[in-house]
Order: C-alpha cells, then structure tokens, then sequence
C-alpha cells in the first residue's frame, strides 16, 4: 500500500477486474466510500460492504466485468465550470462512454452532475 489510498483503490480493481475476479478488498476511507458509490449507481461495480478487521478496516466490492479501466488522475487539479469539456476530451475515449469522479463542494460526483449544476471540482480519476 502506497500513501495515496485512492490510487491504491482503483489499481486493485483495475487488476482485479483484468484477472477476472468476482470481489475485491479495497482500503477504507470515507472518500473512497463516496467513490464506490458514484461507480456503484453508473453500474461499474456491484454492491460493497464495510469489514471491520480491527486494523482500520476495508471494502468488500463486487465486480461485475464492466470496467475497461479505472485510473486515478494525479495531480488532483482542479477545473472550472466551463472546462469540462476539455477534460473529459482528455480522460475519456469518447463523447458519452465513461465517467469522471469530481470532488466538488457539493460531494463527489460524476463530470455531468457537475456539468448540469454548473459547479467545478478537483479530480480525483476516470472510469469507462
């Protein structure tokens, strides 16, 4: 485990989801929670659940084999509500397939909510 926890997150399911595995153990933190979350309701993942193992603890995910890849975008910069659409012309391979995961004042939330709120963001990483 390296010190970025959400890098960390998204290689263990990039890997996992490469080797064809059907679960995952991913470190806890709460923002790592809210990402799960924003892949779990665009139908990336299946369901997880926290494990306490007395250690700080971790996520049990369920994969379900729609991940291409998953990268964490570093450094987290942070972009402007009128730059979205240079940045997903950046991460994404094309218009409408996959999803940026924005932190916002708002919460953490996908590029098109973010777009349709009219707010901005730091990114944290990518999903198609």
């Amino acid at each position: 485990m390296s010190v970025d926890r959400v890098s960390d997150m998204f290689n263990i399911i990039k890997t996992h989801e490469a080797a064809g595995k059907r679960e995952c153990k991913v470190p806890y933190s709460k923002l790592i929670e809210n990402i799960l979350e924003v892949m779990k309701s665009h139908n990336y993942i299946g369901d997880f659940s926290f494990v306490d193992d007395g250690k700080g603890g971790f996520f049990k995910v369920k994969l379900i084999g729609r991940i291409n890849t998953c990268k964490s975008i570093k450094p987290r910069f942070p972009v402007k509500k009128d730059e979205w659409f240079e940045i997903e012309s950046k991460y994404l391979p094309a218009v409408g397939i996959g999803i940026i995961i924005v932190t916002t004042p708002k919460g953490v939330m996908t590029n098109e909510e973010a777009k349709r709120l009219g707010i901005g963001g730091r990114l944290l990483g990518y999903v198609y």
